[in-house]
């Protein structure tokens, strides 16, 4: 039994820890405009499930909203085929696009972009 325990002990200890950055949400204007008038380093992800550049975006986007250098970024994750409104307030005529701000002001945009050095520039561009 002190094996077992000991055991469960050093697993949870040696778990590393995986910080989050700032939340993700479904977009949403006034939740969008309210991080704005905040000053938040603000991500969207204009993604579809059958977008093959959206699957190859999604795990880097998900390893750079664990990444503690963006812990105060917000992502805000846009249905392309769902939400036209989104699109249209947003300017957005294509999937895979991701839209970098900081506070009001847009810092970065790119479409179809699947580099992992790239996507992290535009991360940081929000900072």
């Amino acid at each position: 039994m002190k094996r077992l325990v000991a055991l469960v002990a050093a697993v949870v200890l040696l778990t590393p820890v995986v910080t989050s950055a700032g939340p993700v949400a479904k977009y949403n204007k006034q939740a969008l405009e309210q991080a704005q008038d905040a000053g938040k380093p603000i991500i969207v992800f204009v993604t579809a499930s059958w977008c093959p550049n959206c699957r190859a975006q999604q795990p880097i986007v998900d390893t750079l909203t664990k990444d503690p250098a963006f812990s105060e970024a917000v992502l805000f994750v846009v249905d392309f085929d769902a939400d036209k409104q989104a699109l249209r307030d947003l300017n957005v005529t294509m999937q895979s696009t991701l839209i970098a701000f900081k506070g009001k002001t847009e810092r970065k945009r790119s479409t179809a972009v699947t580099d992992p050095e790239q996507i992290r520039t535009l991360f940081q561009s929000a900072l």
